[in-house]
């Protein structure tokens, strides 16, 4: 068989369907470019997310597309185009593209575990991240992160974050000079605070600002929605019925305020021992009754993992220290459904014709 004309390598490549939208990307307009040089195939295209699933699954297709033009070598590129929120002109973190609050109605679920390891998660598929710990009366990032110190200002105006594992951070937990401290204020007075983390401190531009959310359906919840416009929120819940009646009201009070639910995660989901057996210690079933309530995906079931108390205990949340592990991987599958599924609703929104246009994170793949 001859050498492949571009003509011919651009009709197949127009003909692969994006695996986020089940568009072919000369649909969309998501094939940037696409040239022959020296008998191989250059091509470069976008996605809306960063998942490692899309970006392996628009690779095996175009490997796929060319392989009957005899093209034994192909380089690709991948641009990541993270959507962006519908900012109103008075948002105070313009440049943050999506703002993801992690919730639930119940406490002792693990939604500090959730928001840490999902941060990282994203963080680890090139994109930028910031992470605010907004359960004033009990922060645990600075004990998860394993990181201490006080923010400090360049202008005297605007708070630096603390940084960690390439996230930036945020937490009451910082500005304690006693992490064992009580704090012990009022309605008004977190609200004041609040309102500081988001517009006083200097996140930059982020694709992704993770707000660990306090138990219940109070103040923090309402104060970020009147304040912000927020992309949705991620429930979080464990199997068993008595926790499933707070997460209710969880999933109501969001519906009240208008925050789109983006999807569940049911942690402490089951226990495997040492001998490969599947235990569900707290019943089973909770996540997906949360997510039918919700009207949204279960993005995943986190099992129990002593590990994941360990590392956290050390300051290195499971995804950093062991993201082989099942927890890890767990973690790592909530973080891809996350992104696909803000690409999904952004899509929607926009009339679901062309994906979203922009430059994000670049990523470089080869395919033998």
């Amino acid at each position: 068989m001859g050498s492949p004309t571009l003509d011919a390598v651009n009709q197949a490549l127009h003909d692969v369907e994006d695996p986020i939208f089940r568009k072919r990307l000369g649909e969309l307009g998501t094939l940037l470019d696409a040239r022959i040089e020296n008998g191989r195939v250059w091509a470069k295209v976008r996605l809306s997310s960063p998942s490692e699933e899309a970006r392996q699954t628009i690779s095996r297709r175009i490997e796929a597309a060319l392989e009957p033009l005899g093209v034994e070598f192909v380089e690709l590129e991948i641009e990541v185009n993270v959507p962006t929120r519908e900012a109103t002109s008075t948002d105070p973190i313009p440049d943050v593209r999506n703002v993801v609050l992690v919730m639930s109605g119940k406490g002792g679920v693990g939604k500090s575990t959730v928001a840490t390891n999902l941060a990282l998660a994203l963080r680890r598929l090139g994109t930028r991240v910031g992470l605010l710990d907004a359960d004033i009366y009990g922060p645990s990032l600075p004990t998860m992160l394993g990181i201490e110190g006080q923010p400090t200002s360049k202008d005297g105006k605007r708070i630096q974050p603390l940084q960690r594992f390439g996230i930036k951070l945020m937490s009451i937990g910082f500005l304690l000079e006693d992490p064992k401290q009580a704090i012990v204020w009022r309605g008004p007075m977190l609200h004041g605070a609040l309102q500081q983390f988001v517009t006083d401190v200097d996140w930059g531009g982020l694709d992704y600002l993770i707000i660990d959310s306090p138990p219940g359906t109070g103040d923090v919840a309402l104060t970020l929605a009147q304040k912000l416009r927020i992309t949705g929120a991620i429930i979080v819940t464990t199997p068993q019925e008595v926790a499933l009646q707070d997460v209710y009201k969880s999933v109501s009070m969001c519906q009240k305020l208008n925050v789109p639910i983006l999807g569940v995660v049911e942690n402490m989901s089951h226990f495997v021992d040492s001998a490969g057996v599947k235990h569900e210690l707290f019943g089973s079933g909770g996540g997906h009754k949360i997510a039918e309530f919700a009207e949204a995906p279960l993005f995943g079931q986190v099992p129990i993992d002593s590990l994941v108390r360990e590392w956290g205990d050390q300051g290195t949340p499971i995804v950093q220290a062991a993201p082989a592990s099942a927890a890890g991987q767990a973690f790592a599958a909530v973080a891809d459904a996350l992104a696909e599924r803000i690409a999904k609703e952004h899509f929607e929104r926009g009339g679901g014709e062309t994906a979203p246009e922009g430059e994000g994170p670049k990523r470089l793949r080869i395919l033998r």
